[in-house]
């Protein structure tokens, strides 16, 4: 057998977590040195032995987002991982080249599309600010709007204080016009929640929105009506940041634009800053490969029929450890 030279190495864990953070980890998350230590050999074992993976990250701190989004569940993390893998490669324009180089990325970087604000809120999250009004639909496509997520989500990942805290999102809709909804059938929208809650390793504590036109209201009752229910209690939406404020919204992280005390443009310049730091591990992403022919073709459409069933290995003669993939389903819990 040809030993697999995978993206990054297996490593010994070194806890960088506070104290209070672990504290955190320990109490939501089932998170300790035990724990710790046998969920991480079972999923390189699994990894290992799953046909389906050419190449993956191997470090801890890969591994572990998916294990700390999941409560420390192996089998949902399985999952995931599989997941996440397989729609990288599937939709490849989309989520490969994450290259805070490339002239696409940094421009809406430049105009505050989205971007993640420097330091901690109270409570130890990252803050991170969407701007859709400034995307331009006629000069920018879906697959440049899923890389500018992709590449600020992967990024943000990166940092176990965040897998662990999670985060808080804050959205202005001032200038969502119609052309905007126009850039993904509803098909493609309902798959890009389905799938991102299934296998994007996030934790969302909050959602903040302001400015959301009257005339785009059906998309926002259609978008609130694929989230699940423990994020719509998360998500508040005000008519506009006075509104906000008024209502007792935390502002301080935010721009000064927005009632905080640091300019947007310093902001996204900080956040340029750290993507370019992290440009490298953003790139090796690219590398992490799976066996497209051993998944259905309803898996590799990202369907959420696919989504409901798991990922059946029984037709590629996976062994029973393969298997177990999909033997402990739950419901998912989005924490």
């Amino acid at each position: 057998m040809v030993a697999v030279e995978w993206v990054t190495p297996e490593d010994e864990y070194v806890c960088t977590l506070s104290e209070e953070t672990q504290e955190v980890a320990k109490q939501e998350l089932r998170e300790d040195k035990n724990s710790r230590e046998q969920a991480l050999k079972q999923i390189r074992d699994w990894i290992k032995l799953n046909p389906r993976i050419e190449n993956c990250r191997m470090d801890s701190q890969f591994l572990l987002k998916f294990l700390r989004c999941k409560k420390y569940s192996v089998p949902m993390a399985q999952e995931a991982i599989e997941r996440y893998l397989l729609l990288r490669q599937v939709y490849h324009p989309a989520f490969n080249n994450l290259d805070i180089l490339d002239s696409t990325l940094e421009e809406l970087i430049s105009l505050g599309y989205l971007f993640a604000v420097p330091g901690r809120d109270r409570k130890g999250r990252r803050v991170i600010v969407a701007r859709p009004g400034v995307f331009d639909p006629y000069k920018y496509n879906n697959a440049d709007m899923c890389r500018i997520h992709a590449i600020t989500y992967e990024a943000l990942m990166e940092d176990e204080e965040s897998q662990v805290r999670g985060f808080v999102h804050f959205a202005d809709g001032a200038g969502v016009s119609f052309p905007h909804l126009t850039l993904f059938t509803p098909k493609e929208a309902v798959r890009i929640v389905k799938n991102g809650e299934r296998t994007i390793p996030m934790r969302h504590k909050e959602i903040n929105a302001i400015n959301a036109h009257p005339s785009v209201k059906f998309a926002l009752d259609f978008g609130m009506s694929l989230i699940t229910e423990k994020i719509r209690k998360r998500t508040n939406i005000y008519t506009s940041i006075e509104d906000a404020l008024n209502k007792k919204m935390d502002a301080t992280m935010l721009p000064k634009e927005y009632g905080g005390t640091m300019p947007m443009k310093e902001m996204i310049d900080l956040w340029r800053k750290e993507l370019i730091a992290l440009r490298p591990i953003l790139l090796s992403h690219d590398k992490m490969r799976v066996r497209l022919e051993m998944f259905s073709e309803k898996a590799r459409e990202g369907a959420v029929s696919a989504l409901k069933q798991g990922f059946g290995c029984s037709a590629v003669g996976a062994t029973d450890s393969i298997q177990g993939i999909t033997g402990s389903f739950r419901k998912l819990e989005v924490d």
